[in-house]
């Protein structure tokens, strides 16, 4: 696994994730050696702004470059969209994602604070 928060009751479930796929402003796109899945991306948009929602690499196969390929597709994606900014939120705790965002020219901001509204914490 990739070793990231699961959600599988809330936003991560099965039904919550076909729903999204079913929208026109989400972008699935995965990384596969073997046949076997090793990378992932989703990507979605709210007409103005791209955001890199989620981007995983399961530990034995990065630093190969995938995460950032993943993460130019889904760029193109959404530029090709019209819309000229994608940005990404980064948990504290998430450094080596906070490198890797860094090294693809993303800009952090440590001056936004970020809220949030859950219905559960599922979600």
């Amino acid at each position: 696994m990739a070793e990231l928060p699961y959600k599988p009751n809330g936003r991560d479930s099965r039904e919550n994730i076909r729903k999204q796929i079913e929208q026109n402003r989400s972008i699935y796109l995965v990384a596969e050696m073997g046949g076997k899945i090793v990378g992932s991306v989703l990507a979605t948009h709210d007409g103005r702004k791209g955001w890199i929602n989620r981007i995983a690499v399961i530990p034995e196969h990065r630093m190969k470059g995938i995460a950032a390929k993943l993460v130019e597709e889904a760029e193109n994606r959404i530029y090709k969209l019209g819309i000229k900014i994608v940005a990404c939120l980064v948990e504290d705790w998430n450094t080596s994602s906070m490198e890797v965002f860094e090294k693809l020219g993303y800009t952090k901001h440590d001056d936004i604070i970020y809220f949030t509204k859950r219905e559960n914490s599922d979600v």
